[in-house]
């Protein structure tokens, strides 16, 4: 079995230090066959590093034909105010672009899929269904609008 990894960011502003962080996935469970999707959030697997005691547990269900991914989110113990939380496609340590958002706070999400994209909670769980028309286009990585079957392709490559 293929195993894939979910790079998930939940950028926070850190309050002591008033920067910018996020978490991305830390735990590659990969893929069952019914397109079931798992990961665990921690700080340490963020680009760069980030010390930090919250953690997060995000889990997916990519939809039989692919065209709908439903999707949760919960974490925990951030020490600021949550900005967002999206996937982005890029291969392992790095921060490609973002394709989907999970939730926003205070950094929006674009306008085409500002409507459709949840608030993120200060601490709990978030969920939704993505579809074609959640993907935010990335020109740079040649993927379109409403290209959810690419975006998908990248999770099963271990990509995004």
């Amino acid at each position: 079995m293929k195993t894939m990894r979910i790079a998930l960011a939940g950028l926070l502003f850190l309050a002591t230090v008033a920067a910018v962080t996020h978490l991305t996935a830390s735990d590659d469970r990969g893929r069952d066959r019914d397109n079931r999707l798992r990961t665990t959030l921690i700080g340490f697997n963020e680009v760069p590093v980030v010390s930090t005691p919250a953690t997060g547990h995000f889990k997916a269900k990519i939809a039989d034909g692919d065209g709908s991914i439903d999707y949760e989110l919960s974490f925990s113990d951030l020490r600021g105010v949550i900005a967002q939380s999206h996937i982005h496609v890029a291969q392992r340590d790095v921060n490609g672009g973002i394709v989907l958002w999970i939730c926003q706070g205070t950094s929006r999400a674009p306008a085409a899929i500002a409507a459709q994209t949840p608030e993120c909670p200060q601490e709990g769980t978030v969920s939704g269904t993505w579809t074609p028309a959640s993907v935010t286009p990335v020109a740079t990585q040649q993927i379109g609008a409403t290209e959810l079957n690419e975006v998908i392709a990248a999770i099963r490559a271990g990509k995004a």
